[in-house]
């Protein structure tokens, strides 16, 4: 983002006053002499005043006229708006934090798959159980094998064992929020999606300014409007995204109520964004997916009342079971109230949006810091600053992944 300056920076204001040569007694010619013209008018510069550089402030000030560059600079400063913009005091956290003693596969049919109590069971068909139909089903891999059948096996972490061709490998998804160093003068946030072109003005009638976002690119937000009921944030001079396609880190060092010693995990459902605050200071802020409807992640205060590190999840909502997820080995796990948690999702390459069925999903890397910080009896305030996630409890069921 670059500022153009034009024209010159020394250019001068000149006053100018129009000066006559002072009027004398003048002797009549004679009739023969050739009469001059009168003396032309003197331009006579009084007064001179240079543009003020950009940045120049106080006593140096005073003698420039504060116009031009340094008149913009000033405005946009007064907005907030810096030349260069200010650093973020941000580290991430160890890489290694992302490494985990598992690798994982997705199983690519929505039907149900045998699973077998061996590898020789395998080789001869003999099923122990069927994995119960799913679209959301994820499992661990500890051993691969070729039997004597000539097909790939995988066992798997409940130590069954499955058809190679019955799953595919995934990666885990990677992504690393930030250790705070100082909260910045300006909010800062992620861009949550790809391919985002910001605006000229608040609201989509506005010109494009051309400029392209990507997931997970930082922005800084100087402001918010609404227009036509949406929100707008201002990320730069004339330059505007749709809220929907930015995870905003808002401090809120005041504890909520309940909470006596300064340490507490926030979930912002509206900004999609995980912040950690200890000693009323914020130290650490992530992107997360909460649940969406109807799987809500319910707002209040809550407590981490159980930590697990690895775990299988598995359930189904509906009465005909027809959305039964079942995943294995979810790293990180913080549950907080009834089945909700904070947990790492391996599978989870949509963070900044909703999408969980009511837990609070991290990076593997960030639920992993969060695990290593966190102890049972930590709070949890979850809330929603836009007031649309409901809050009665009966609305709720227990949670899921």
């Amino acid at each position: 983002m670059g500022l153009v300056l034009t024209g010159s920076l020394c250019l001068s204001v000149v006053t100018n006053v129009i000066a006559q040569t002072p009027a004398a007694a003048t002797p009549t010619p004679a009739a023969d002499a050739t009469v001059s013209p009168p003396a032309p008018a003197v331009v006579i510069p009084t007064t001179a005043q240079a543009l003020c550089l950009p940045y120049m402030e106080g006593i140096q000030a005073a003698n420039c006229l504060q116009a031009g560059p340094s008149q913009l600079i000033s405005t946009l400063a007064s907005q907030g708006i810096t030349f260069p913009a200010a650093p973020l005091a941000v580290a991430h956290p160890p890489y290694d934090l992302n490494n985990i003693p598992y690798s994982y596969a997705r199983v690519n049919t929505n039907a149900a798959i045998p699973m077998y109590a061996s590898l020789a069971d395998a080789e001869t068909n003999a099923v122990k159980e069927m994995m119960p139909a799913g679209a959301f089903r994820f499992v661990s891999l500890s051993q691969k094998l070729t039997g004597t059948d000539g097909n790939v096996y995988y066992q798997i972490a409940n130590e069954d064992w499955i058809k190679a061709t019955d799953v595919n490998k995934v990666a885990a998804a990677y992504f690393q929020g930030f250790l705070i160093k100082q909260y910045p003068a300006v909010p800062f946030g992620w861009v949550v999606q790809s391919g985002i072109t910001s605006v000229s003005a608040p609201g989509y009638s506005s010109q494009s300014t051309g400029k392209t976002y990507n997931r997970t690119d930082i922005v800084l937000c100087y402001s918010s409007q609404i227009v036509d009921g949406e929100e707008w944030v201002k990320i730069g001079p004339e330059e505007w995204l749709d809220h929907k396609f930015v995870g905003r880190v808002l401090n809120n060092p005041t504890p909520p109520q309940g909470i006596t010693n300064g340490r507490w995990i926030e979930v912002n459902l509206y900004e999609q964004v995980m912040t950690v605050y200890e000693n009323s200071k914020m130290i650490f802020a992530t992107l997360i997916s909460s649940g969406g409807k109807p799987f809500y992640t319910r707002p209040g205060t809550f407590k981490i009342y159980r930590k697990v590190d690895f775990e299988y999840m598995t359930g189904a909502f509906e009465a005909d079971r027809s959305d039964y997820y079942y995943i294995e080995q979810v790293p990180y796990i913080m549950y907080f109230d009834e089945a909700r948690a904070l947990h790492g999702a391996y599978w989870n390459n949509y963070l900044g949006n909703t999408g969980s069925h009511g837990c609070v999903n991290i990076s593997v890397a960030d639920a992993h810091w969060l695990y290593d910080w966190a102890n049972e009896g930590d709070a949890v305030y979850v809330w929603d600053p836009s007031g649309k996630t409901p809050t009665d409890p009966s609305l709720y069921g227990p949670g899921g992944f």
